[in-house]
């Protein structure tokens, strides 16, 4: 797929659903949300990112996202939980590989939502929104290997382990072993 077109496709960021969630645009209301868990080092402990360290920040962080969105080069959506309103995560595919017709997905959930189930149902609808609406060919995620959980919600999604990158990312001054699973399409519409 062509950049213009993501770009075109994102700069309107369509609103998807899942039957417990609610896929936005992230906006500035959800300040308070997004900070009550970027600010727990437990929930960066496996990012590239390190904790929000006040309110002030996440709301900057999201007023800088807004302009990202009007341009077309920001793919994250708000996770919304239908029945209370509240923002509890993001999802949405972290990069593009414009020339390979692929994407990387990424996610971060509330620890307060862990083990309910969250992360593999959203994770599932971006995936599908990637096959069906967007013609990808393969859709990749990424992974430091101690991260278990992590690798446990791609494969429910149907997402095959492919290998470990040895020391493949320098995150926060250390040298990272990254673990990397994906889906192909045709193995996506397979399971359908």
């Amino acid at each position: 797929m062509k950049k213009e077109i993501i770009y075109r496709i994102f700069s309107d960021m369509p609103t998807l659903e899942t039957e417990r969630f609610l896929l936005r645009k992230l906006s500035l209301d959800d300040t308070d949300d997004m900070f009550e868990y970027s600010k727990q080092q437990e929930v960066t402990k496996y990012l590239t990112w390190s904790p929000h360290p006040n309110k002030t920040y996440t709301f900057e962080y999201l007023s800088y996202l807004q302009n990202r969105y009007k341009t077309g080069d920001f793919f994250d959506w708000a996770v919304i939980c239908k029945e209370s309103g509240k923002m509890i995560g993001t999802c949405g595919f972290t990069r593009f590989f414009f020339a390979d017709n692929g994407a990387e997905i990424g996610y971060v959930i509330n620890p307060d939502y862990n083990g309910k189930g969250v992360a593999t149902e959203v994770v599932g609808r971006i995936i599908r929104f990637g096959f069906e609406n967007l013609s990808l060919e393969r859709i990749e995620g990424k992974y430091m290997i101690e991260n278990t959980a992590s690798r446990r919600v791609m494969e429910k999604n149907g997402m095959v382990f492919e290998g470990i990158r040895r020391k493949g990312m320098l995150i926060k001054g250390i040298y990272r072993n990254i673990g990397t699973c994906a889906i192909l399409r045709e193995d996506f519409f397979k399971k359908v």
